[in-house]
């Protein structure tokens, strides 16, 4: 079974759609003890950091989420999240990565919305994609290359497209 982390933060219901046509069972779940028993956790997102955080810390979710030894998927601001701070809203992150989620400096249109190939990649995740491969983005903030980061992409700045540390 697949959690998918509820914490009022949008395309829940796209992420659940796109598990279920690729065959998996998911709940949508804001309680500890679902997220502690599923096999594998996304943590998607489409939001403002302040209030995803706020409502993670009330549900407890935050200790939960850095406590699992699962394989996690953070998506979007579920990425961002699990990096230590947030420009938005001067948020503190999860802390999972050791990088600082930015705001893209205003010399071209924000957000940065549309397709991209990556820069670099490597990993696992990786094995059935190309760097000619396109992928889709729609943000205004990036979180910064570190040791963590294993693919990259480049919008005014080179920025990390994916992350991997441990299990997260």
């Amino acid at each position: 079974m697949i959690a998918i982390v509820k914490y009022n933060a949008g395309n829940i219901m796209s992420v659940r759609n796109a598990v279920t046509r690729l065959g998996f069972e998911s709940i949508i779940t804001d309680k500890r003890d679902e997220l502690a028993g599923a096999d594998k956790v996304i943590f998607p997102g489409v939001g403002e950091a302040g209030s995803a955080m706020k409502y993670l810390k009330e549900k407890g979710l935050d200790e939960t989420i850095i406590s699992l030894s699962k394989p996690i998927l953070g998506i979007c601001l579920g990425l961002q999240l699990l990096c230590r701070f947030n420009e938005e809203s001067g948020t503190q992150g999860l802390g999972i990565f050791n990088s600082d989620v930015k705001l893209f400096p205003p010399v071209d249109k924000i957000p940065h919305m549309g397709w991209n190939n990556f820069l670099t990649m490597n990993g696992e995740l990786f094995k059935d994609i190309s760097l000619n491969d396109d992928v889709y983005y729609v943000h205004s903030y990036y979180a910064e290359i570190s040791s963590s980061t294993i693919a990259t992409c480049d919008y005014i700045v080179p920025f990390s497209a994916a992350m991997h540390k441990d299990n997260f």
